[in-house]
């Protein structure tokens, strides 16, 4: 398998810079269907079979497994979208310099889709009957929340025995069993204006209400017990002598156990329903999306499952806990023994200088291919 890989290195670079070179932010439906387009056509001619999801504002979703396929107990999960607007490949598209790949989306997670399709192919290369076991779904909204493919991977996920989540991996290499939960809301705040100057007495400052909340939410913060809320953006008002009439905030919440969950929406909920400044109203929008995912028992036997493979084959395998939300927290959340960072290595995603450490692209996709073969039920 390995002397397999290694000769298919250059073609999975080759297919690497293909899909970098495409702009498919989470908003691009073009573009994200682009790449499902060529990633269709790859499955399909190992002779998968490739369910195509449609979707009408982002981009279509895509269920794949062996035709031969029979409740097989393993889902790998793979995001097909980039938190980069349209535009960035032509700025700066695909290169290679020394033993790293820079492009938009090349680790986080383009290369995670090149590997997990040359894991099939290394599968069939051996002629294992592993192939039939594993359930992939491609999504394609990831990146903001898998808004449209929530609802999908749960489906999929159910009754199924294993997860393997196909987020890169961290830059030290570490595979990842412990996500903070994340949540999302939108608090909008309708005031009335009035000139600043000449009658400011007749206004209800949207702004003024908004400010009183924003100080509440930050206030529920608590890092001892791995809770965090950041109002990351507000915008509201119509110029700077005149009193706002409304007034919105963009807010982020993470959390890092399941009980926490309940109790922060209540404490949102009751700040979003007092009011400071008479003669404001204000509505909230949003939920915790998603659950943290948290490290358990049944992680745990997997995960000393795939650190027994990793010896085997030359590659230390350790575990970390991230801040980050994945796919990863709807498995785990169902009760499916999950890991998460099956990826190649890499790192600073979401930037201008993310990166993929090229020769992790086919060890990973080694150790990827290995844990299938040793999980399947065949």
């Amino acid at each position: 398998m390995r002397q397999f890989l290694n000769e298919q290195q250059e073609e999975m670079l080759l297919l690497l810079e293909t899909i970098v070179n495409i702009d498919s932010g989470s908003y691009i439906k073009q573009g994200v269907d682009k790449v499902g387009a060529i990633l269709m056509k790859e499955y399909q001619g190992l002779g998968f079979t490739v369910q195509e999801v449609k979707e009408q504002e982002h981009g279509n979703h895509l269920i794949i497994h062996h035709p031969l396929a029979q409740n097989p107990q393993i889902i790998i999960i793979a995001h097909m979208d980039t938190v980069f607007p349209e535009g960035t490949v032509e700025n700066r598209p695909f290169k290679i310099v020394g033993k790293r790949a820079y492009g938009p989306g090349v680790i986080d997670m383009k290369a995670s889709q090149v590997a997990l399709l040359f894991a099939m192919k290394a599968l069939i290369h051996t002629k294992t009957r592993a192939i039939q076991d594993v359930l992939i779904v491609l999504n394609s909204d990831e990146e903001i929340g898998s808004p449209s493919s929530k609802t999908l991977i749960e489906k999929n996920a159910a009754g199924k025995k294993y997860a393997l989540i196909m987020e890169p991996a961290r830059k030290d290499g570490s595979l990842v069993t412990a996500r903070r939960g994340k949540g999302h809301y939108t608090i909008s705040v309708k005031g009335r204006s009035a000139h600043s100057g000449i009658e400011p007495e007749k206004g209800r400052s949207a702004i003024e209400e908004l400010a009183y909340k924003i100080i509440r939410l930050h206030d529920l913060t608590d890092h001892s017990k791995g809770i965090s809320v950041n109002v990351g953006l507000i915008e509201g008002g119509s110029s700077v002598n005149t009193v706002s009439d409304t007034a919105v905030a963009e807010v982020d919440i993470r959390i890092s156990e399941r009980n926490q969950a309940g109790p922060m929406e209540e404490k949102i909920e009751r700040i979003c329903s007092s009011t400071d400044v008479a003669g404001t109203e204000t509505h909230l929008e949003g939920n915790m999306n998603r659950l943290p995912m948290e490290k358990n028992a049944q992680t745990e036997t997997l995960l000393h499952l795939i650190e027994d493979i990793g010896e085997k084959i030359g590659i230390e395998v350790t575990d970390t806990a991230t801040g980050g939300g994945s796919d990863a927290s709807f498995t785990s959340a169902m009760g499916v023994a999950t890991i998460d960072g099956m990826g190649p290595i890499g790192g600073n995603a979401h930037s201008e200088t993310e990166y993929l450490e090229i020769p992790s692209l086919t060890e990973r996709t080694e150790l990827l291919a290995r844990t299938i073969e040793k999980l399947a039920k065949f």
